[in-house]
C-alpha cells in the first residue's frame, strides 16, 4: 500500500464503484488524447488506457511517477512535474484535442483550475474531482450563498456540470470533507461577449473583494454609479445577486471607456 504524503495533499481513491462511475461519466474512446493530473496509484489511469486512449500523466510525486508505467501498461507518457507550472497547451496538436481527468489536490484546486482554463482552447472537456465546497462555488447560480468570484470566472469560460458526490470513505486516507465530480466544457466561442477578459476579471475581483458592499461602492475606483446604471444595473445591487452577463456588461463599459480615453 502506498504511503500518502501530506505535503502533496494525497488522498488515494480506492472505491471501485466510484472509479467505475467516473470512467463511465468520462466515456473514453479509442484514440482520444487524455491528460491526467495526479494519477497516484493509477486507479483511473488503468481503465482509461484499457479503453485505448493515449494518455499524458502529470504527477509531482517522483516515486509514484516512476512506478506508474509498470502499473499501467499502454500508450502512457509520465511527466514528473508540478501541474501548476505545467504547459498543458503544449500537449495539444490541435484545438479541443485534449480531454482531462483529474483528482485535484484540495490545497491547490482553485489556482490549478485557473491555470487549466488559461489553456482551455486545448481541451474538449475536463472531468475533475475536488472538495465539495469548491465544487458548490463552481456550479452555483446568482443569489446562491456559494456564488462568487470563482463561479463568475468559470461561467465566462466554460459550462460547469455537477455529476455526483463522493464520500470520504472512498479514499485512503479519508479526507475530512466530501468531494464532488464535475464536468467542465470550455465554450466554443465567447457567449457573454466579453471584449477584454483581463478587464472582466478585474471587475469581478473588485466586486467580490467586498462582496457585502453594494456595487456602486465596491466598483467606485473603476466605474461610477452613472456608468453602472448605463449598463442597466442598479448600483445598490450586491455582487452575489448579479449574473455573469451583468459583469460582462460592466467590464465592456470599462473597456470602452479606457479605449475612448486613450484615443
Amino acid at each position: 500500500m502506498t504511503r500518502p504524503r501530506k505535503r502533496f495533499g494525497q488522498h488515494f481513491l480506492r472505491d471501485p464503484n466510484v472509479i467505475h462511475r467516473i470512467v463511465a461519466a468520462i466515456a473514453p474512446r479509442p484514440g482520444e488524447h487524455f491528460v491526467e493530473i495526479g494519477p497516484g496509484e493509477g486507479v483511473l489511469t488503468r481503465p482509461l488506457l484499457a479503453a485505448g486512449v493515449r494518455l499524458d500523466a502529470v504527477e509531482i510525486d517522483r516515486d509514484l511517477a516512476a512506478a506508474l508505467p509498470g502499473r499501467c501498461p499502454g500508450a502512457l507518457t509520465v511527466h514528473t512535474a508540478d501541474a501548476l507550472d505545467f504547459d498543458f497547451g503544449g500537449l495539444a496538436a490541435a484545438p479541443a484535442e485534449l480531454r482531462l481527468a483529474a483528482n485535484l489536490p484540495y490545497n491547490i484546486s482553485t489556482p490549478l483550475l485557473f491555470h487549466l482554463l488559461a489553456a482551455r482552447d486545448a481541451f474538449r472537456d475536463m472531468h475533475v474531482m475536488l472538495q465539495k465546497e469548491v465544487g458548490d462555488r463552481m456550479a452555483a447560480a446568482a443569489g446562491d450563498e456559494a456564488y462568487g468570484r470563482l463561479t463568475v470566472a468559470l461561467a465566462a469560460r466554460c459550462r460547469v456540470e455537477r455529476l455526483f458526490l463522493v464520500r470520504p470513505g472512498s479514499f485512503w486516507p479519508p479526507p475530512k470533507v466530501d468531494s464532488v465530480v464535475l464536468r467542465l466544457v470550455p465554450h466554443a466561442g465567447n457567449p457573454l461577449g466579453i471584449a477584454d477578459f483581463a478587464a472582466f476579471d478585474t471587475v469581478v475581483a473588485r466586486a467580490f473583494g467586498q462582496r457585502r458592499k453594494q456595487l456602486g461602492t465596491s466598483l467606485r475606483p473603476l466605474l461610477g454609479e452613472t456608468a453602472i446604471r448605463a449598463c442597466g444595473i442598479d448600483p445598490a445591487l450586491r455582487p452575489e445577486r448579479l449574473p455573469p452577463g451583468g459583469f460582462a456588461a460592466l467590464a465592456n463599459h470599462l473597456t470602452a471607456g479606457r479605449a475612448l480615453a486613450g484615443s
